[in-house]
């Protein structure tokens, strides 16, 4: 009977545990993003721990009642299995309890995950068969550990998704060895990175066969997968965006693709959580910089600050480019911006040329992007007017200040994407754009800003205040912060709406929500960051 209740007891517990799998996916498998989640997020263990211990102190309490009429081995077995159904029962609630709220992203069946959750399985089986055999504890127990089981089943896969990971990335080195003629580009900084891919992708392709990694694609596995099932003999540039989240992930994205042209974009407060500074952030993305070849070439978005700087230490040919300021080998000038796009001047400043550009794409900041891809353009042998004829070829990002049609006349900004400090207040920029009408911010706020987190969050609620007319905040406890920003800048509390969720969010949306109206939705928190 302890053998049947530790083995039902292990598969309800790797049942519940498909909700921390799914968090520990969404935190790109990494073991110390999955440790700062738990320590976030203590209610969301308390619900294991109380189950696995009550389940227990109900045997034993059902033991001792039932042994007063049943022998001692026919109460050990009724009380067992009395204890087993309320425990199933309560499994299966908390599961349940669990995903209430529709998934924004659901847990996927990867062959990655189907290994995790077999070495899970297998963990929770012998764990519980432990402790019925070798402590002679009832098995319900180890419910306790189901949130700890995705760690042990992690770091037991770890060798194993190392040597999988080490044969794909090898593969995806060999086919781009294999093309020395095609033109390789990294795409780097702290917010930018994906705009300036695909507007990129979409001026060189006035001349060149293009491929970009798609979306949000910028790990190592995420451009092996790219590199090993959608490079062809055809292409004649890949563009390969790079993220960090650590000191060396750059490096590493560099030593995969030995791109030849390097593009900085930005260097922000963007996953302070895990760079601790801004510093640590410049130096982790000028190693795409150093990490190019002796004939390389940088091309850098001037900011007035840590950009900058980078371009001053980069020792390879190199290009600064933006929308203002001095020594600027490419400029956009004249600039127009309004809520249908902009218009600007490019001017080359090597060669003294200029040409008149217009793009649907919104937003000031968005012209820094694009004259940064027309800068890499140009010194691959882009015409002016290719290139002016790219650009007016540029559609807006999905989520990323995409202009669309929301229901009752009113107009949708779509910047869910988006979650960092400079981004967040071009975006509001945008929206202040939009004269004449009633102005709504939808929004949670940002994250992974370690210690400067509710600093930022307070800094940007004061921002919206001045440019928006109601804003509504998603997450009652992550937007205090934001709140009391509001507030400073003079927002009345009967324009500040504050939602335990999206779902809520949009239903007060509808509420107040007039005919006309204009709605920014800036940022899109995962699941992970749900407050349930």
């Amino acid at each position: 009977m302890k053998i049947v209740i530790a083995v039902l007891s292990a598969l309800l517990t790797a049942l519940v545990s498909r909700y921390y799998l799914h968090m520990l996916q969404l935190e790109s498998y990494q073991l110390d993003g999955y440790v700062r989640w738990l320590k976030k997020n203590h209610s969301r263990q308390s619900g294991a721990l109380t189950i696995g211990v009550s389940a227990t102190a109900g045997y034993y309490a059902l033991w001792l009642i039932l042994r007063v009429f049943l022998s001692a081995a026919a109460s050990q077995i009724a009380a067992g299995i009395i204890a087993l159904i309320g425990f199933a029962l309560f499994a299966v609630l908390l599961d349940r309890a669990f995903h209430m709220q529709p998934e924004k992203k659901p847990l996927t069946y990867t062959p990655r995950m189907k290994r995790l959750y077999a070495a899970l399985i297998v963990i929770a089986l012998l764990a519980a068969l432990l402790i019925a055999l070798v402590f002679r504890l009832p098995g319900f127990i180890v419910f306790v550990a189901a949130p700890y089981l995705p760690l042990a089943a992690g770091a037991c896969m770890k060798p194993v998704e190392k040597k999988i990971s080490d044969h794909y990335l090898q593969d995806a080195k060999r086919r781009l060895d294999d093309r020395p003629d095609l033109i390789k580009i990294g795409i780097t900084g702290s917010y930018g990175k994906t705009s300036t891919k695909f507007i990129l992708a979409t001026i060189l392709s006035e001349k060149f066969d293009v491929l970009a990694t798609p979306s949000s694609f910028n790990t190592p596995m995420g451009l092996t997968r790219v590199i090993r099932e959608q490079l062809e003999k055809h292409h004649q540039v890949f563009l390969a965006e790079m993220g960090a989240r650590h000191v060396g992930d750059i490096r590493e994205l560099v030593e995969l693709v030995h791109p030849r042209l390097g593009l900085l974009t930005s260097v922000g407060e963007q996953h302070l959580e895990t760079f601790g500074d801004i510093e640590t952030v410049a130096n982790t993305k000028f190693e795409l910089v150093e990490g190019l070849p002796e004939n390389g070439a940088a091309f850098f978005a001037a900011d007035g600050a840590w950009v900058d700087k980078l371009y001053q230490r980069a020792a390879c040919e190199k290009f600064l480019t933006g929308t203002q300021g001095m020594g600027l080998d490419m400029k956009a000038e004249d600039i127009a911006v309004g809520a249908e796009g902009s218009r600007f001047t490019l001017s080359d400043k090597r060669t003294g040329e200029k040409i008149e550009c217009h793009t649907k794409l919104l937003g000031r900041h968005n012209i820094g992007n694009v004259t940064l891809a027309c800068m890499v353009a140009r010194y691959l042998g882009l015409t002016m007017e290719e290139i002016a004829r790219g650009v007016s070829r540029l559609e807006p990002v999905e989520h990323r200040l995409q202009l669309l049609s929301g229901a009752n006349g009113m107009t949708i900004i779509d910047d869910a994407f988006n979650s960092n400090p400079v981004g967040a207040n071009a975006a509001l920029d945008v929206l202040s754009a939009f004269e004449g009408r009633r102005r709504v911010v939808v929004t949670p706020g940002m994250v992974e800003q370690g210690e400067k987190e509710a600093e930022i969050n307070r800094r940007f609620g004061a921002q919206m205040a001045g440019k928006c007319d109601e804003a509504i905040l998603v997450g009652k406890k992550h937007t205090q912060p934001i709140v009391e920003g509001l507030r400073a800048g003079g927002m009345a509390d009967e324009h500040i709406h504050v939602t335990a969720s999206l779902d809520e969010a949009t239903a007060v949306l509808g509420q107040i929500g007039r005919p006309n109206d204009v709605v920014l939705f800036e940022n899109d928190l995962p699941d992970n960051y749900n407050e349930k």
